[in-house]
């Protein structure tokens, strides 16, 4: 089976994921690395329920580091924009996710960015193509939004902490400002 560094966002976001790489003959391996989730509790949330998954999956499960969200603002270059932001924060988690993969030995790496509705999927896939030219590992690419519905099941099922936003300050302002619209 091939090795596979899953790069994992949420737990909501890898139940699909990991599920269709298992099925795939993949041996997948989750990989926490997310310093844009703010606040603090928040990222303590998502990466427990994380962990969680992956144990009830049986799943192994690399936690990157602690919690430094200056990654995530040093990312930005003072770019706050929509479109800026989310490029350099999925380049930021790529790129770790790709060098860990080296390192390691893995022969793969993905994101379940992929599995998301709201991400820029193209982006994403376009980055990953790019960091695996530079790093050696090759990128895995699969559209797992076909995946959605079923992943939001599973994750219902697991009594999974569900978030409302992305993760990122600039995401929850913006869920919240429109909402009390």
């Amino acid at each position: 089976m091939p090795s596979l560094l899953l790069h994992v966002c949420c737990a909501n976001c890898a139940c699909f994921v990991q599920q269709f790489l298992s099925e795939n003959k993949f041996s997948v391996t989750g990989f926490w690395y997310n310093p844009n989730i703010q606040s603090y509790s928040e990222y303590q949330k998502r990466m427990m329920t994380a962990g969680y998954f992956a144990s009830r999956v049986d799943m192994g499960f690399i936690w990157e580091s602690d919690y430094v969200p200056e990654d995530f603002f040093s990312c930005l270059n003072n770019d706050f924009s929509f479109d800026k932001r989310c490029v350099n924060c999925y380049e930021l988690r790529l790129a770790k996710t790709a060098r860990h993969a080296k390192e390691k030995g893995f022969k793969y790496f993905s994101t379940t960015l992929l599995y998301s509705i709201y991400q820029k999927h193209e982006i994403i896939k376009d980055i990953g193509n790019r960091i695996a030219k530079e790093s050696g590992v090759e990128f895995y690419y699969a559209d797992f939004r076909q995946g959605w519905q079923q992943g939001i099941k599973i994750s219902k099922e697991m009594q999974f902490y569900r978030q409302n936003y992305c993760g990122c300050i600039f995401s929850e302002k913006e869920r919240t400002l429109k909402h009390k619209k």
